[in-house]
Order: C-alpha cells, then structure tokens, then sequence
C-alpha cells in the first residue's frame, strides 16, 4: 500500500465500457474520433483530479455485435492528450503479443517526454487468431504462450529504456558532440522467440521508466509497477492484491465498473435501457450499479485493500460528470484520495521511486570490485 491516498485512474475509450454506450451519449455519432472530444474527456478527467487515463486498444474491431466501437491507435490518442493537459497520467493500452517491443519502446518513451514524465504502459495481451493475420505473424496460442510474449516484451522493452544513460545527450555546440557513445548500452536480449539488440533510438525516458500496468496472471508481478486485480466481490479482490503485493508488485489496482444515478435516470434504469441492445459484458470485475454515496462507501472500504481503482464507467457522458461531481470531491474531503501536482511525474504522484539505469549501475558495482 503507498500510503492513505486511494489513486483513481478512469478508462476513457470510445463511449464507455457498455458496448451500446454511444447510444446515451450526449454527442452525435461523427464526433466521438474528433481531437475535440478526445480533448474535452481528458479535460474533464484531469480537472476532476483523476490520477490516470487508460486508453483502450487492440488491432482488431470490438467484434461483430450490432454496436462496434470505433477507435484511433491509443498511442496516438495519449500522444494528443498528453500534449493538452498538464497534471494527469496518460497510459494506453499496447499488446506486445505480436507488435515488436522495440517499436513500442520507442513509441511509450517518446509519450514520455511529450507528457514531461506523465506516461504510463497498460501491457495486454491480443487473444483473438485474427489478429495474428492482420500482424502478418504467425498465431500465438494458448495462454502459456502468450504469457511467455508478455514477459519478454516487457523485460524487452524495459531494457531498451536503460539502453541510453540519463546523460547520454551532450548537445554539445562547441564540440559538435550529440552523444556520449560510451553511455548507450546493447542489451543483448535473446528469447525463445525472438532476439534484441538494441540500443533503443530514442534518449532515457524522463521518468527513467514508465510506469507498466498489468494483470499479474499475464505477466511477471515483479515486472509491473501496478498490478490490475479482477473479482466479483471484496473478498476475492483482497485475495488477489494480496497476492500480486507478495509476488513483488509496488501497486495494486482494482478494476471497477460502474453505473451511477444521475438526475435524469437511475443507474439501474440506465444499465436496462442498454441491455436493450446489447448484453454489459461480466469480465469478472467489481460492479457497482447504484448512487455516488454508495460508491463513495465502496471506494473508501476498498482503500484498506488496494492502492487505487480502475473506473470503467457505463456511459462516459453521462458517469464522469457524476464521478467529477460527488464521488472524486467527497474523497479528496476524507483525505482518501488527492489531486496530482503540477509538475509531478506519474510515478511520484503513485509514490514510486524513479529507478537507476540498469547499465550505469553495473558500471557503478564494477568499478566498487
């Protein structure tokens, strides 16, 4: 546990977690891949004082369902938003089951340093056979074997962030020296299925390394900074972040859903007009359908158990206003939740140490011998 703060992150993909949600929401359909609903959402969020937006992703369409969600590559979403807010974290989603980790080390370092230090990793797996055709890959299968990619993409990706020291870049005007080639590192990785021998092309993320989030069944808990635990009730959520503290994981999450009362609507009645359409899918996750009040006692019960939730509200438009009104300043009021400070990396806001460069300190241990 980092301390009595409950850290809030909040899912923000397309309309919300309902897959017939855009049917509620409160613009016109053309408008939901529009930079000024991307920008107005992540607004929305970060005055709140959401600690993080997560972004969905996935090389494939949602599925055939009579409501597919449409969506833009999440890391050129947080790309968009981290350059229009300024205190909020900003974690897409990236599967590494057949993307190239170098490509997405790239990708997330640079985010890095457009965020100043706000950027983080939600690591996933693509299940689908399907995507294994659009990547041109051959299948992955089974969840041994996705596993297996998860943890070496992470440990992949996490070594080409130290593959540049923290002052590689000279910019020197008087020498015309860019770098100090001593201080870029091969990493030297080999796999059972494939092998990286970097460096990376892009300098040391300002964190140092970004925070990665995960579930801990898919990959490594000591790999993760923030473990996103499932279950259906406080019970089985307190058995998970349990056990992901013990496997070595810093943070814990849980993962939540939630439909809250509104003034036109309850929550139950909302949830039932979508079921007209669509099924809200069971993803094993705490739901909470029901007031703000009531998540506000929910919330505060689970901060004894996790160091923060995950929100995937019903219906974007009509859940977040709720959540910014009466649920997030009620929780800030009792001194369980905070406001993340300009200026501040994700990684401090969670309380997270910004780790030495793997490279430099082997160094630092070779010259102690």
């Amino acid at each position: 546990m980092s301390g009595p703060a409950l850290h809030l992150a909040v899912e923000v993909d397309g309309d919300g977690s309902h897959p017939a949600a855009w049917r509620r929401a409160a613009h016109a359909p053309d408008q939901l891949l529009t930079p000024r609903r991307v920008a107005r959402v992540a607004t929305v969020a970060e005055n709140a004082g959401f600690t993080l937006i997560t972004l969905e992703d996935g090389v494939l369409p949602p599925g055939a369902a009579p409501d597919p969600v449409g969506r833009i590559g999440a890391v050129e979403r947080a790309a968009f938003v981290a350059a229009s807010t300024s205190t909020i974290g900003v974690a897409p989603v990236v599967p590494v089951t057949y993307a190239e980790p170098f490509h997405i080390s790239s990708q997330l370092a640079s985010l890095d340093h457009i965020s100043a230090g706000r950027a983080g990793w939600v690591v996933t797996e693509e299940e689908r056979p399907e995507a294994a055709r659009v990547w041109g890959r051959p299948l992955v299968a089974g969840a041994a074997a996705r596993a297996q990619e998860s943890r070496d993409g992470v440990e992949v990706v996490r070594a080409l962030w130290d593959s540049w020291e923290d002052d590689a870049v000279i910019r020197s005007v008087a020498t015309s020296r860019y770098l100090d080639r001593e201080r870029l590192h091969y990493i030297d990785f080999t796999g059972e299925t494939y092998a990286v021998k970097g460096p990376a092309i892009v300098p040391r993320p300002p964190q140092g390394q970004l925070v990665v989030l995960g579930r801990p069944d898919r990959v490594p808990p000591a790999r993760l900074d923030v473990a996103l635990v499932e279950g259906r009730d406080l019970t089985a959520v307190a058995a998970s972040a349990a056990s992901a503290t013990a496997a070595g994981t810093p943070r814990v999450f849980a993962e939540v859903e939630v439909a809250l009362d509104t003034p036109s609507a309850t929550a139950a009645e909302r949830v039932a007009d979508l079921e007209r359409y669509a099924p809200w899918t069971d993803r094993g996750r705490l739901r909470h359908i029901g007031s703000a009040e009531q998540l506000v006692a929910w919330l505060t019960e689970l901060s004894g158990t996790v160091d923060g939730v995950r929100l995937h509200p019903l219906v974007l438009d009509e859940d977040l206003p709720v959540l910014s009104r009466l649920v997030l300043p009620a929780l800030v009021e009792q001194g369980l939740a905070a406001r993340p400070l300009p200026g501040t990396s994700l990684r401090s806001t969670l309380g997270l140490q910004r780790p030495a460069n793997r490279f430099a300190a082997a160094a630092v241990q070779e010259e102690a011998r």
